[in-house]
């Protein structure tokens, strides 16, 4: 069975990065922060330590 949490957090990853390459966005922005905290939520649930 997929796993759905994992899937949900991939797409907002991808959702938000797309705007962010779209606009141009600098890091620090609320849009790359949420970014690196799916990373690193990703990481966790799959078991492998962030960086």
């Amino acid at each position: 069975m997929a796993d759905l949490y994992l899937r949900a957090l991939e797409s907002e990853r991808k959702r938000l990065w797309a705007e962010c390459r779209l606009k141009g966005l600098a890091k620090g922005t609320p849009e790359r922060l949420r970014i690196e905290e799916l990373d690193r939520l990703l990481a966790e649930h799959r078991g492998k330590p962030a960086h």
